[in-house]
């Protein structure tokens, strides 16, 4: 009976009407001006009919609590505040470790197996949590959900998205006019590493082979007395040891906004912090690698290496506390009161509310811009290359899978 009544269309239109005027007649004393998204929503939820739909809803698909809930209620026990900052040390941390087990002398552009998985995380985070949140928000296992239709909201979220978007493009394109062009460093989360590593690699070989040319006639000579030392320095060139500080500032800027997405992802709901969370940090491995070779190349120490690394994560810590401060007093922190907080431009949107989409932005041109070049290069045996593409669109379906199985499950 109840199954009947609820799949019929005509009476899906007549439960609506009815409800809105059950919620209009419950707010007839309250002036429009006075009553807040929330507000009307909660209206709404006193409705009979939507009662009957929240018990319907609760006994047809009963709440349970499935693996991955358990294992994200166990690493995020706290609140948005607290669970954004222990999943930027789970972010920061281990990736930064491993690198005491890579070899000094890894090539960045071995890694395109591994960036291809971090695409796919990153983009499935953006088009299967980050987008339905922003624009639908988060259904509830308990009660029916309803999508309040604003004029201009819509067109703000999606500026949002705009602005993250071209603020990566601008920090791009500053690094690249920094460095003279040259290759540019393609380094918007550190992935595209390829010509850059290599303008880096041809800079120090012309070094070390005009050294040691210099070297080799300084012997015949006799001008030197000896043979050169092991204990000889290599001479690494000024603009490549630019690079390697140039590459230090941008990702200590990168991993401010991953901060500002792990802590707008929260703030958003535990799930999308969660799944956020797993696509940076699948993201991070690969881009901390490829840096460490970058850093490397560029006349760093092993030891040194790993400390600057350890240093850039401050700017995620930074980035995490500046997006715990714009929700918690950007409106969407407890109020004293129960006044509804001023929205942007007319609509219900706060300024925390705009840090979602704001992280849309950046992983999108992540997952796309800063990543995709490196995926298209190819070399000159085909046969080699459609395997390496198979090999890597695998893990990009792989990398987006995970994230579509955690969203459905």
């Amino acid at each position: 009976m109840a199954s009947r009544f609820f799949s019929s269309r005509r009476t899906g239109l007549a439960l609506a009407a009815g409800c809105l005027l059950f919620a209009t007649l419950a707010a007839a004393n309250a002036r429009p001006e006075e009553l807040s998204v929330s507000q009307i929503e909660e209206q709404l939820q006193n409705c009979p009919l939507v009662e009957a739909l929240n018990e319907h809803k609760r006994a047809t698909a009963p709440e349970t609590a499935s693996l991955t809930s358990q294992i994200f209620s166990v690493l995020f026990p706290g609140s948005p505040a607290v669970n954004s900052l222990l999943a930027t040390l789970y972010i920061s941390g281990p990736p930064n470790f491993l690198l005491a087990l890579c070899p000094p002398n890894i090539d960045p552009s071995s890694l395109s197996v591994m960036v291809a998985f971090a695409v796919g995380g990153l983009l499935g985070d953006t088009l299967f949590h980050l987008l339905p949140e922003i624009f639908l928000g988060e259904d509830s296992p308990d009660h029916v959900s309803f999508v309040m239709v604003e004029p201009n909201k819509n067109l703000l979220l999606g500026l949002g998205i705009m602005v993250g978007f071209f603020t990566f493009v601008a920090m791009d394109k500053t690094l690249r006019i920094v460095t003279g062009g040259e290759g540019g460093h393609d380094h918007s989360h550190g992935h595209a590493h390829t010509e850059s590593t290599t303008a880096l690699t041809t800079s120090a070989e012309t070094s070390d082979k005009s050294t040691g040319n210099l070297k080799q006639r300084k012997s015949a000579t006799g001008s030197t007395g000896s043979a050169p030392t092991e204990n000889e320095e290599k001479e690494i060139n000024p603009s490549v040891k630019l690079g390697g500080y140039l590459n230090l500032i941008a990702d200590f800027t990168h991993n401010i906004t991953d901060g500002l997405a792990l802590s707008s992802s929260f703030y958003a709901s535990p799930t999308i912090g969660a799944t956020t969370t797993v696509a940076v940090f699948f993201h991070e491995i690969p881009h901390e690698v490829g840096d460490f070779a970058l850093l490397i190349q560029s006349g760093f120490s092993k030891r040194k290496a790993m400390g600057a690394q350890f240093v850039t994560a401050v700017g995620a810590f930074l980035g995490t506390f500046i997006g715990i401060a714009v929700q918690e007093f950007g409106g969407n922190g407890v109020m004293l009161d129960d006044t509804p907080a001023p929205g942007i431009w007319g609509t219900s949107l706060t300024w925390g509310d705009m840090l979602l989409p704001f992280t849309a932005g950046t992983f999108l041109y992540v997952g796309t811009v800063a990543v995709i070049p490196e995926l298209l290069e190819t070399g000159k045996d085909k046969g080699v290359e459609i395997r390496k593409t198979i090999t890597q669109f695998l893990a990009v379906a792989l990398g987006a899978g995970i994230m579509l199985a955690i969203s459905w499950d």
